[in-house]
């Protein structure tokens, strides 16, 4: 044969499924002697051999890799939906999972060195930020089955799975301005985050729409040296002379931090000024009042990558796509029309 026997090829001789070869080959329990003998004949027959990175693995063992810097978002707002599905739907189809937080100043760039990619039949990364598309790429070369969540790399199609984020950011300017609100502040994110941008961009593709550009200093830098960082961009915004009537804030824990600052100044929401959002986490219905926010379906992402990666590691014909789960505007009291 000119290329490595698959699983596929071992399935096609035997006449069983995918799954069942993966069954038999990892020495899964369930599969009958008969199959298992004809299988593992049809295996040492075609030449079969585990890809150099499935060697040394522990049988159906998937990674999840993070990078250190997402903790806290990981415990208590965005990701941790993320990583519930992931982790539920990896049980149900029969993997254990092995998280990995990445520390770019412990582990470096070489993933494939450093034993984690070495220790999993296959791997999701979640997010990007520190873990640059040189890392991504390196394990694409490597020929590690990848899916991604809430990162694409430009120029390579590799399978991903994203919130719709460009549309998050449109859907919620545009109810800003249908409000009646012209003085429209956004309380961005890092560059890093690729999901963040086009959220950001959804949000500047309206207010050009609407014959609306948004001025430097509605625009305020993103901190990193405060755990709040909503706090911090809004009390900027509160110093100008002329402050906003309205803010989107790039991410609920933006918000958060920006609703602190607001009310902090003995100021209303949303008479004063109107605060809307995107992620729709666990804790935006319990804000004082209850936060505008555009839902992301956090859990059925993490869901989907889940049965991407399930599919590669079989063996199956899986076209690489960029997968875009669908959201909604969810409105509640923090948005109102302009006084």
């Amino acid at each position: 044969m000119n290329k490595r026997p698959s699983l596929r090829d071992i399935a096609a001789v035997t006449d069983v499924s995918v799954s069942t070869v993966s069954l038999v080959l990892n020495d899964r329990p369930g599969i009958s002697p008969q199959t298992r003998s004809r299988v593992l004949e049809a295996a040492a027959k075609l030449g079969y051999e585990a890809a150099p990175y499935a060697k040394n693995h522990t049988a159906n063992t998937i990674g999840l890799m993070i990078e250190q810097g997402s903790i806290p978002v990981l415990l208590d707002i965005f990701y941790g939906d993320v990583i519930r599905g992931f982790q539920t739907e990896a049980q149900r189809l029969g993997y254990q999972v092995l998280l990995h937080m990445y520390d770019q100043a412990v582990d470096g760039l070489d993933v494939i060195r450093n034993g984690f990619a070495a220790r999993v039949q296959g791997l999701v990364i979640a997010n990007d930020g520190s873990i640059t598309p040189q890392m991504v790429v390196q394990l694409e070369n490597a020929s590690v089955p990848l899916v991604l969540i809430e990162n694409h790399i430009e120029g390579h199609c590799l399978p991903c799975v994203l919130g719709d984020n460009w549309t998050a950011g449109y859907t919620v300017m545009r109810h800003l301005l249908s409000l009646g609100h012209r003085e429209i502040a956004i309380l961005r994110g890092p560059v890093k985050y690729s999901s963040l941008v086009d959220r950001l961009r959804g949000c500047l593709a309206a207010a050009a729409e609407a014959n609306l550009p948004v001025p430097p200093h509605f625009l305020p830098e993103p901190v990193s040296e405060h755990p709040q960082k909503g706090y911090v961009q809004a009390k900027r915004l509160l110093a100008l002379a002329q402050r906003p009537t309205a803010i989107v804030a790039i991410s609920d824990k933006t918000a958060f931090g920006a609703m602190s600052a607001i009310l902090e100044a003995g100021l209303s929401i949303p008479d004063d000024l109107a605060v809307a959002s995107i992620d729709n986490v666990a804790d935006s219905i319990y804000t004082h009042p209850p936060l505008t926010t555009y839902h992301i379906p956090k859990r059925e992402m993490g869901v989907l990558a889940m049965q991407k990666l399930h599919r590669i590691i079989m063996g199956e014909q899986e076209i690489a796509v960029k997968s875009v789960v669908y959201g909604n505007l969810i409105v509640r009291e923090s948005c109102g029309a302009k006084r």
